[in-house]
Formats: structure tokens, sequence, C-alpha cells
């Protein structure tokens, strides 16, 4: 049979109860009930079940917590992947949304997020997902509403003329 693993005593069950109650992470709070539990002759077992987790989640937290103390409990940040557009590719990225297509060069008169990828693998040769790549726009502070659709080869004088109310009636 294996030796139980040894739970440091600078800090008695009481103390750790004490503490976990001011805790303002859950998480961490549980971890600290269990230790006590542990401390105060529970089965390791009977200890993690009471705190709501497994006896090997119970394991991980007493070995956190003899190596780091009470640091050990709280939740380590999570990795994060890093961004696909340098801050200089999402500056420009910014430049060239407000900027908008130009008909001429790209066929269009607003951008799509798929038309919007493609641009971005011209210009970067960096492939997103257009859901990728809304979350990229939504990060660099741009909403998601489409700009109002509007012909490529309206007049714009003739559209000023009209609300001034220029043309002849019938």
């Amino acid at each position: 049979m294996v030796a139980a693993l040894a739970i440091r005593a600078d800090l008695s069950a009481g103390e750790l109860r004490a503490l976990a109650r001011r805790e303002k992470t859950p998480r961490a709070a549980s971890r600290m009930y269990a230790i006590a539990h542990a401390l105060e002759g529970l089965s390791r077992a009977e200890a993690a079940r009471l705190s709501g987790m497994e006896r090997q989640a119970l394991h991980d937290a007493v070995v956190r917590y003899n190596a780091e103390g009470l640091a050990g409990l709280v939740d380590r940040p999570k990795g994060r992947r890093r961004a696909v557009l340098s801050d200089g590719e999402d500056a420009a990225l910014v430049k060239l949304v407000l900027a908008g297509p130009d008909l001429a060069r790209h066929g269009r008169t607003e951008w799509t997020l798929p038309s919007l990828a493609e641009e971005i693998a011209r210009l970067w040769g960096k492939r997103l997902h257009p859901a990728s790549l809304s979350r990229v726009l939504r990060r660099l502070g741009m909403s998601k509403q489409k700009t109002r659709p509007r012909h490529p080869q309206a007049d714009l004088e003739a559209q000023d003329a009209f609300k001034k109310g220029a043309w002849p009636r019938l």
C-alpha cells in the first residue's frame, strides 16, 4: 500500500476554513475545505467527496499546496492562442475596413467577412475564417454591422437634388 501524501502543517484545519470563507474564488475555497477535511483525519476520498471533487483533484491540490502554499490553490491563468495578426497588421486592417473597398480593384462596394478574409490572405498571406475575423474585428473595437448598401453607379448630385426637392412634380 502506498503511504499517504503528507500535508504541510503551517496552517491548521480551522485556519484553512476561516481563509476559505473569505476566499473570493469558489474553486480555491473548495480546495481549502478539502485540505482542511484531510487535515482533520478524514480519508482522502471522503474529504474530496465532501468538497465536490475527485480524489485525484485533491491529490493535485495537496501537491500544489505543499509546494506553493495558499497561492498554489488558486487557478492558474489559462494559455491563450497567439494573435494571428501583428499590431501593425491590426492597425492596417482597421484602416482598410474604414476606407472601404475600391470597386475597380476589389469588385465590391462594401466589405463582408468572407471578402475581407480573402483580402487579408492576399495582403499578408494569413488565412482567417470569417468567424475568427469577426472576433478580431470586435477585439479592435469595430462593429459587425454592415454599412448601408449603395449602388456603385449612384449619382450623388442627383440624390442631393432630389432630397432638396429640385425635381419637378408630376
